[in-house]
């Protein structure tokens, strides 16, 4: 058995989240520092090996008409550094908003840390993935 791990990559920050050995629940996990790139690869590849990961969801924020914008380009980018896990791309337009309104709707005040928003939203493109993959 093994989990699914989903990456939210942002220019300063990563938001990590992490399946059930079920692969039915997304739980957020943790956030890490983008900076220096080399020092958050061997965290993502810790939190990975420690947890029995196989499968790396990433978060490319695709552009309304699905096209590939900057970002989206960086986050694949930074994304094929990572070896040794299956690398899954998961599309993830307008997580952040939707990240914020969950946060609110339970009462936790993410303005002094945004790295929670980075967390929800890497739960929530697992949560995306992990709905299409088990059916």
């Amino acid at each position: 058995m093994h989990k699914v791990m989903a990456l939210d990559i942002g220019t300063k920050r990563i938001g990590i989240a992490l399946s059930d050995y079920l692969l039915m629940l997304a739980n957020g996990h943790s956030y890490i520092s983008r900076q220096p790139e080399d020092k958050a690869l061997a965290e993502i590849c810790k939190i990975a090996k420690e947890n029995n990961v196989k499968e790396i969801v990433i978060g490319v924020p695709l552009n309304m008409d699905n096209s590939r914008g900057t970002q989206a380009e960086d986050c694949i980018e930074f994304s094929r550094q990572i070896e040794g896990y299956k690398i899954i791309y998961e599309d993830e337009r307008l997580t952040s908003e939707t990240a914020e309104e969950n946060l609110r709707e339970k009462k936790i005040n993410f303005r002094k840390d945004k790295g929670l928003i980075d967390i929800e939203s890497a739960r929530i493109i697992l949560e995306q993935y992990l709905s299409k993959a088990v059916k």
